[in-house]
This record gives C-alpha cells, sequence and structure tokens, in this order.
C-alpha cells in the first residue's frame, strides 16, 4: 500500500523574487532531535537561508526550526547550522560554481519526501537587478490577467 502524500513544504517565497535560479538540487539534511518533528507540524523558516562551504562540507545557515511545543531537556537550538547531504560529484560542482562572482547557493523549499525524510530544494542562484525584478512582476501579472480572462 502506497504511503500519502505529504502536505508538508515550506517555502521560500523571497527567494524567487531576489534571485534567477541557475540549477536546483534537492538534499537530504542532518536533523537532530526534535527537529523532524517540528518540521511536521510547519514550524520552519527558510526567510534568510543560504549555503555555505565548510572543508568540503555543504552546510545551510539561517534555516530557523521553532522548538518542538512537547519535547523536554532534549530540545534542539533554532537557529543552528546543518548539514546538506549531496553526493561528492554534486558537491564539487556547487563548490566551483559558488566561488564564481555573483553566485550564491540558497534554500528554495523545505519538504517531507514519500519515503518520510526531510529535503531542502537548494538552488545554484544569480542575484537580480532592480529592472529584473520589475520585469519578473509586469510578467506574473500578464499571466494572472490571462488566466483570469480564461485563454
Amino acid at each position: 500500500m502506497p504511503k500519502a502524500k505529504s502536505k508538508i513544504q515550506v517555502n521560500n517565497k523571497r527567494a524567487s523574487y531576489d534571485y534567477e535560479f541557475l540549477e536546483t538540487y534537492t538534499a537530504g539534511i542532518q536533523l537532530v532531535g526534535t527537529e523532524i518533528k517540528s518540521i511536521r507540524a510547519g514550524k520552519a523558516s527558510l526567510q534568510d537561508a543560504f549555503c555555505y562551504f565548510d572543508h568540503g562540507q555543504l552546510f545551510v545557515k539561517g534555516l530557523n526550526i521553532s522548538l518542538y511545543a512537547w519535547g523536554s531537556w532534549g530540545q534542539h537550538e533554532p537557529a543552528r547550522d546543518r548539514k546538506l547531504l549531496l553526493n561528492k560529484r554534486e558537491l564539487r560542482h556547487l563548490e566551483t560554481a559558488d566561488k564564481q562572482k555573483g553566485i550564491t547557493i540558497i534554500a528554495v523549499r523545505l519538504f517531507i519526501a514519500d519515503n518520510g525524510y526531510a529535503k531542502l530544494l537548494i538552488a545554484l542562484a544569480k542575484g537580480k537587478k532592480e529592472y529584473d525584478k520589475r520585469q519578473s512582476i509586469k510578467e506574473r501579472d500578464i499571466r494572472r490577467e490571462m488566466d483570469r480572462d480564461g485563454y
């Protein structure tokens, strides 16, 4: 019997407005204690989350997972840096791309996969200029207007 689809998704809405996504990757997250229970309760925020390399390993900084409501003395630290799990080839590719000027790695979406593990969708991104942001808003408004008119 197949498992039910998980509806838990935490999105970074600001990321698509501020950045242009070049490539996306799905990474596992190394969690401790009550973090997975808080994620399943939807108590996470990707507002200022970005990724950085430390000794060849990729970490996410700014991912805030709130304290678990029914946890006791074994609670996790909400704003700690968490290790991301990718294979070596992907890590090497991301590390070389991250060294380029104007390129960064940002967290886009946190979700629970079909197998029950928490996954983080990360993107290799380039920052948008102000006129690019205005163009994105214009395209979104045109798309919304066309959907409303039934085209």
